[in-house]
């Protein structure tokens, strides 16, 4: 089969890094291409491992809460005094796709209030409903449910499709979005019994995330953004209760090639 697209897990750790990697972070290549997607605490450091920082081409945002997307602060740091560039004109700038007001929200974190902020390296776009192209990438952008504004991503290339829910509850346009994704990257935060009581439009849990990629015709299910404090195998056991096809959960380092 012809490779038409390798998602990499840099990190999965949900809400926090954990003892075994970073948060959010997953690395998306075809035709050369280097999509980050997602870049929460401690991810920069594992993603080297995969790429250099020189050869990121874009990075995407799901939502601005830490664990997805704070890494893009040493990124910013890295692209401008790298000693192998030229201090004073620094990386080229590269498209950061992420929610409205995500330039603003950065800049006060890093402590660069007055302009141009970070805006000196990255060119951030706002997510809207409906598909982009970003690079060779075809990237189809629906906001979900949770505190802070998610969207959820579906990104295509030559028919081979990954779905990944960033941070959500449960929702039918979860379900819309990942129609016939070859792998569905859900998160499953929250454990059905443990999480009983949790309020709906925050995570998944195992179950819901089974059952949204039993509804959506996924073809593999990896179960991703579970926090240091969860038992695997509570979330995996979960998830096989509501989805019959392949399903594993997220580990720093694995490889899908699609």
């Amino acid at each position: 089969m012809t490779l038409r697209m390798r998602v990499t897990v840099v990190g999965c750790s949900g809400s926090l890094p954990g003892p075994l990697g970073p948060a959010s972070c997953y690395l998306v290549e075809a035709d050369g291409f280097r999509l980050v997607v997602d870049l929460g605490n401690g991810a920069l450091g594992a993603l080297q491992s995969y790429c250099a920082i020189r050869d990121i081409d874009a990075v995407v945002v799901t939502h601005l809460h830490p664990d997805h997307c704070m890494d893009l602060l040493p990124l910013y740091v890295a692209r401008t005094y790298h000693p192998s560039v030229d201090s004073s004109v620094g990386m080229p700038v590269i498209p950061v796709h992420a929610p409205a007001g995500a330039a603003t929200h950065l800049a006060h974190a890093y402590g660069k209030v007055e302009p141009p902020g970070l805006t000196g390296r990255f060119d951030f776009v706002d997510w809207s409903p409906g598909p982009r192209q970003i690079g060779p990438l075809t990237v189809t952008a629906a906001l979900m449910v949770h505190p802070v504004p998610n969207w959820a991503l579906r990104i295509e290339h030559e028919g081979a499709v990954l779905a990944y829910s960033g941070d959500t509850g449960a929702t039918d346009a979860l379900v819309e979005l990942a129609r016939g994704a070859d792998l569905a990257l859900f998160e499953s935060a929250f454990e059905q019994v443990r999480d009983a009581e949790a309020p709906k439009d925050v995570h998944l849990t195992g179950h819901e995330a089974g059952d949204h990629a039993t509804r959506a015709g996924a073809q593999r299910l990896v179960l991703t953004h579970l926090p240091p404090w969860n038992d695997a195998a509570v979330s995996l056991a979960s998830a096989r209760t509501s989805y019959a096809g392949p399903v594993e959960v997220a580990r720093p380092g694995a490889t899908y090639e699609l």
